[in-house]
């Protein structure tokens, strides 16, 4: 495994395949922890909403039973394997903050065990199948990244990673690695145009990358769940949007990537948009159209 103070991060990514039995989903998950740990990884990330299936493409509200609070059960469970492995473990789930108060968010659980942070999904969907709003209440986090043994970190999930406000704004609060834990996939009635979806989701992520000079690592589930099949292809892309690693769209993967965080420095100095953004002329930025 690389040193804590190496400018190389080995990062895991998790695409699975999730079950209606929440304990078969939890142990395949950690499985593939170890298995991202036994390869090197130092920062583990997993899928969106990863204990259960993608529950949003229907509103039930039975299914307010499946969230859980922070701390509670999956960071329990998952800090106690951060805490023997030595490894950062990104876990999204579905928080219930208090009575009739829940968020699509993320947990960052730190190599000795502890939550380091959490982030709140700032956009929500509102699409066929994609029910979000009926769920979750907007994040109030803003927008954050965390200090871990292994390096800066920026988390934001699945619907924010087609806004560049959300990309710039993670980045300037020091992410080195965006994270984006996602559960996106194409309903039958559009099989048809789903390359261009996923080419165009592929896009969007690495010109974040770009224009904040920063790694991007985006992780999906696979499988069909529902009227959804999800198209997988998890990666990883330097600051120049290349692709180091990509896994298969139809089956679940261990993705491993390594990550020189001195090529951040590199990439900035010489294309330095940070350095020649005009503040100064952004403010109609906040405004929801300019009529």
């Amino acid at each position: 495994m690389n040193s804590s103070n190496s400018s190389i991060k080995t990062i895991g990514l998790i695409q699975q395949m999730c079950s209606d039995d929440l304990s078969q989903n939890m142990d395949a998950t950690i499985r593939s922890i170890r298995e991202a740990a036994g390869r090197g990884a130092q920062i583990i990330c997993l899928q969106e909403l990863y204990r259960s299936r993608y529950f949003c493409q229907t509103e039930d509200i039975n299914l307010f039973s499946l969230a859980e609070p922070i701390p509670g059960p999956s960071t329990d469970t998952l800090g106690k394997v951060a805490a023997e492995l030595g490894v950062v473990i990104v876990v999204p789930l579905f928080e219930k903050r208090a009575e009739g108060l829940f968020h699509n968010s993320a947990v960052v659980i730190d190599a000795d065990g502890s939550i380091a942070g959490k982030y709140r999904k700032m956009h929500i969907p509102d699409d066929p199948c994609f029910y979000e709003k009926y769920y979750f209440t907007p994040g109030d986090t803003g927008f954050l990244s965390f200090n871990t043994r292994h390096g800066q970190i920026g988390v934001l999930i699945c619907w924010d990673q087609w806004f560049p406000e959300a990309a710039r704004l993670t980045s300037l609060s020091g992410a080195q690695i965006i994270f984006y834990p996602t559960a996106i996939g194409y309903q039958q009635a559009d099989a048809g145009v789903s390359e261009k979806q996923a080419r165009a989701w592929e896009t969007i992520q690495k010109s974040h990358a770009i224009a904040n000079g920063v790694f991007i690592a985006s992780v999906n589930r696979v499988g069909t769940e529902g009227a959804i099949t999800f198209w997988g292809r998890s990666f990883v892309c330097d600051p120049f949007g290349a692709v180091i690693v990509k896994s298969e769209s139809d089956k679940p993967e261990v993705l491993i990537a390594q990550c020189d965080l001195s090529q951040i420095g590199e990439t900035r100095k010489n294309w330095p948009f940070l350095r020649d953004r005009r503040i100064d002329a952004y403010h109609d930025i906040t405004r929801r159209y300019k009529d």
